[in-house]
């Protein structure tokens, strides 16, 4: 009998040191699969986060994952940090979110680069090759569309563009360009309200790049095995 209770004990011990050992083995697994790449003030972001978004940039852009460079990687992870300090900035900002719709039309445009999302069926396809939903790749579309309007409520005020800028444009690169196209010319008039747009949104992207600059020196933000900043400077990037 106790020989029986010895072997039995001796099963049971065997099976927990397997068991630990085994969860031990998923505990690391997880660890290396859903490492932590980056935080921002504290707030944690996840290499499945970073896949993530590689997943969402691949699709909406007509491209194959294999195509991402380790550079192109690392700008998806600088735009992830870089959302992260603007979404912040969204709790005291006004603007009209973007609507089920208004991502829907943003879709719409994505879909035409898969030819076999003709039909619901083939889109359906395009969807499980990315591993997303429909669901998730329109509020993902709705987010990224915020922070753009974002953006454009908290700098395009700070804008002016005044006429001689508009016809120095026209003058030095929109008729040479027209010229070189062998194009019918247009008159700075028909023209003067598209340039004056194009010339806003470059100045509002230069003023972009200064304000996340700024936010990102007055933030903690660390990069596990690269450097960290906060108050003493912007990440570089």
């Amino acid at each position: 009998m106790r020989r029986i209770l010895a072997k039995t004990t001796l099963t049971f011990a065997t099976l927990a040191a397997l068991l630990a050992a085994f969860s031990g083995s998923q505990v690391a697994q997880a660890e290396v699969i859903d490492r932590i790449v980056a935080t921002v003030n504290h707030h944690i972001i996840l290499q499945s986060d970073w896949d993530e978004a590689l997943r969402y940039e691949a699709l909406l852009n007509g491209r194959a994952l294999s195509e991402f460079t380790d550079d192109d990687r690392r700008s998806t992870l600088d735009r992830l940090i870089d959302q992260e300090l603007l979404a912040a900035q969204m709790k005291s900002a006004y603007f009209q979110h973007a609507s089920e719709s208004d991502a829907a039309a943003r879709l719409a445009e994505a879909r035409k680069q898969y030819p076999e999302a003709d039909t619901d069926e083939g889109w359906q396809s395009v969807l499980a090759r990315f591993r997303i939903t429909e669901k998730d790749l329109i509020a993902h579309v709705q987010q990224q569309m915020d922070l753009m309007r974002l953006v454009d409520a908290h700098l395009r005020p700070a804008v002016q563009i005044d006429s001689q800028s508009i016809e120095a444009y026209y003058r030095e690169k929109f008729v040479p360009q027209l010229k070189q196209s062998g194009a019918a010319e247009v008159s700075l008039a028909d023209v003067s309200g598209k340039i004056r747009e194009l010339l806003t949104q470059e100045k509002v992207n230069e003023l972009l790049v200064s304000w996340l600059h700024t936010l990102r020196s007055e933030s903690r933000v660390s990069i596990p095995g690269g450097d960290e900043s906060g108050g003493g400077g912007a990440q570089a990037r």
